[in-house]
């Protein structure tokens, strides 16, 4: 559907994309990226749990061989999950406050779980961070 053709349910008038951003949901570049998003979102989740399992195990039991594996995997994870981020927030126009809060989420110890939901309902409905 081209951008002359798209209408809005309530009123049936032309809306381009830059007068309704969240007319934009519907592309298949959004739904896209929100997919590679919420994958992300969850091994980056489950990644800074398990560093966080190697921390304690390096801290309080001597075994380093955890957190030595686990932290430059969760590392690099973390860049793939900020790439992501940044796709999605470019398509779905993200403001920089919401794509920088989502960002910051990865670094809280179960945060990603519950900026994916958050970012899901949000992009689902077409409402801007």
């Amino acid at each position: 559907m081209t951008e002359e053709t798209r209408t809005t349910e309530s009123t049936g008038s032309p809306v381009t994309d830059e007068e309704n951003p969240a007319q934009a949901v519907g592309d298949a570049g959004v739904k896209g990226a929100l997919a590679r998003f919420r994958v992300t979102a969850y091994i980056v989740g489950v990644g800074l749990l398990a560093l966080c399992f190697g921390l304690v195990m390096n801290v309080f039991f001597d075994e380093d061989q955890y957190s030595a594996v686990i932290g430059p995997v969760h590392g690099f994870l973390y860049i793939v999950y900020l790439l992501a981020i940044v796709d999605l927030a470019l398509k779905a126009r993200w403001s920089l406050k919401g794509t920088i809060l989502v960002m910051l989420s990865g670094v809280v110890p179960v945060g990603s779980f519950f900026a994916e939901r958050a970012v899901t309902h949000r992009v689902q409905k077409g409402v801007a961070l």
